[in-house]
């Protein structure tokens, strides 16, 4: 979709700390590096490691050595444990972690994952009643859930059964009767990275256990598991969640990324690299983002993640790849469902006016609730207002799934939206930029009043601005394959964005490609670039000031600089 001409667009130099720069420039950091790491925020070239010993250790995460203590004693118990998990990618990949890792460990152990349409979010007790029938376990585990499962707890220690929470999310005002909860972001939980996904967390439980586990003598530093092979699963998973790539979460990526790259990953992860059409040897993240991790996510958008998790459980490749084909149909069924709601919520849109709203809520009883996430974050990119989409969830309740833009809190909007209009609401849970929710379908238009309330009250005319933030301009010699090849060594996303540069270009040619995409000659000091406007047609004056990311695009055996543009203005 190009943005529409409601939405303010402008472009901003992020500030520069020239100091840091220089520091990280004498501390052997490329120049043009030093001054993009420099407007992150990153003042350590140390902070830059891609080490797994540069980890922050296990034990300053909040009860993660009760945690181990306990495991370790069940594992000796041959008590049985079962795995209940989230139906997204991190889920699935959680999971997967979880299963591979406690069974290295000489752990009884097995996986449930509830439909979400039958069963909803989180560890609810007909999940747990659903657990006790088909897994009769003496423990379970939650991965990327159950910090809201209060109720899911108490019914499960009602059946005798014991509860270990591994989540991420923010917690509410009370928290589950679990017997250990490991969740960074639980009060008092001194760990400094907030930003751990669903599979780091859980991969982190499996290091406390390991360690545990070579106290007391169960294995030493020659027999114990080897917790690295599981990298690239924790990899895939903290890409696709979008957590924040802080230096930790930079490092089990980059060392995910090193192992896909050097051919040691996982026969699924193999297989959706395959049927992806991507080359593992150059695994990226965007790779993760947008190849693997929404071909994991349709199954459970549209059917049932357990053949997500089986793909990644999986070490026969034949099976793998099996597996990954029908992955890759549900994706292209998730893909035309999501078109036509697309077009759908722009018609609901049609006299939206975004000078007027400071946010959208939008309901259409014809919608499949898999997919109102993605379609909520295509019109989030559009119209840049936060964007709650509904479907219906049978029995007169509709489900919404929210995307939000920066400086505005979804999860606490929905938490104030819920106080203000008592019975409104009834369950939600999220984070700051995403967050889903259920009400009455009657309720629509009041909870859309409320909503646009809190909105007005929060976000300024300056916050509904969409601003291309880049990194200035690129000095001439470094439009280059081998600079592009030394910023493809560090692992970019959310919260590290890659880097976007600007400046002004004679624009010496344009013409439209396949109907959708600006594709234009650039000129600046003598010099003349391709580059390619992707969604956006719009034709561009003479002299223009561009935002661009740098790109090796390969055509017939030879590799060539291309600007990939993120925004034009006239100069």
């Amino acid at each position: 979709m190009s943005t529409t001409k409601h939405t303010k667009t402008r472009i901003a130099t992020r500030p520069c700390p020239f100091r840091t720069s220089e520091l990280l420039r004498q501390g052997g950091v490329h120049p043009v590096l030093a001054r993009i790491y420099a407007a992150r925020g990153l003042q350590d070239p140390r902070e830059l490691s891609s080490e797994l010993a540069a980890l922050v250790p296990p034990a300053a995460l909040r009860h993660i050595d009760a945690a181990a203590v306990f495991l370790a004693d069940a594992v000796g118990a041959g008590k049985r444990m079962t795995i209940v998990a989230d139906y997204d990618c991190d889920g699935a990949t959680a999971c997967a972690v979880a299963l591979r890792g406690l069974r290295m460990m000489g752990a009884n152990v097995d996986y449930i994952v509830p439909n979400r349409f039958e069963y909803g979010y989180g560890l609810t007790p007909e999940i747990v009643e659903l657990t006790a029938r088909e897994t009769s376990p003496d423990i379970i585990i939650t991965v990327d859930n159950g910090i809201a499962s209060i109720d899911g707890v108490i019914e499960a220690n009602r059946r005798g059964i014991e509860v270990v929470v591994t989540d991420h999310h923010l917690p509410g005002d009370a928290l589950p009767p679990a017997r250990v909860i490991v969740n960074p972001n639980q009060p008092e939980c001194g760990f400094p990275s907030k930003h751990l996904a669903g599979v780091g967390v859980v991969f982190y439980v499996l290091l406390a256990l390991r360690a545990e586990l070579r106290r007391r003598g169960v294995v030493d530093a020659q027999t114990q598991p080897r917790l690295d092979s599981l990298l690239d699963l924790v990899a895939l998973g903290t890409v696709a969640d979008v957590v924040r790539l802080d230096a930790n979460n930079r490092i089990l990526v980059a060392q995910g990324i090193r192992r896909m790259r050097a051919g040691r990953m996982h026969a699924g992860v193999a297989a959706l690299f395959r049927v992806a059409g991507r080359e593992a040897r150059c695994a990226s993240p965007f790779d993760l983002g947008f190849a693997l991790g929404p071909r994991l996510n349709a199954a459970g958008r549209l059917e049932d993640m357990s053949l997500g998790i089986e793909c990644l459980v999986t070490d026969d490749p034949g099976r793998a790849w099996a597996i990954a084909q029908q992955l890759n149909e549900i994706n292209l069924k998730r893909r035309e469902i999501e078109a036509e709601m697309q077009d759908t919520a722009l018609l609901h849109l049609d006299s939206f006016e975004p000078s007027g709203a400071s946010t959208i809520s939008v309901f259409d009883d014809g919608w499949h609730q898999g997919v109102i996430g993605i379609v909520a974050s295509r019109l989030k990119e559009k119209f840049y207002r936060p964007t709650i989409t509904f479907a219906p969830a049978g029995d007169g309740w509709i489900k919404g799934s929210g995307r939000s833009i920066p400086g505005f809190h979804l999860r606490d909007a929905l938490d104030l939206v819920s106080k203000r209009v008592p019975g409104l609401i009834d369950k939600f849970g999220g984070h700051a930029m995403a967050a889903g929710l259920s009400i009455r379908g009657e309720h629509f238009d009041s909870f859309q009043q409320a909503f646009e309330a809190v909105g007005k009250a929060w976000l300024t005319e300056a916050q509904l601005e969409r601003i291309i933030e880049t990194d200035g301009p690129l000095e001439d010699e470094f439009y280059s394959t081998a600079f592009i090849e030394e910023m493809d060594s560090q692992v970019w996303g959310q919260g590290f964005a890659p880097p976007v540069f600007c400046d002004e270009f004679r624009v010496v040619s344009q013409r439209i490609l396949k109907e959708r995409h600006l594709k234009l000659l650039l000129e600046k000091n003598g010099r003349r670039y391709d580059a390619i406007w992707f969604g956006h047609t719009d034709s561009l004056p003479e002299r223009a000031r561009v935002a661009f990311r740098l790109d090796a695009n390969e055509y017939n055996g030879v590799t060539k600089v291309q600007l990939l543009v993120e925004h034009a203005e006239p100069a």
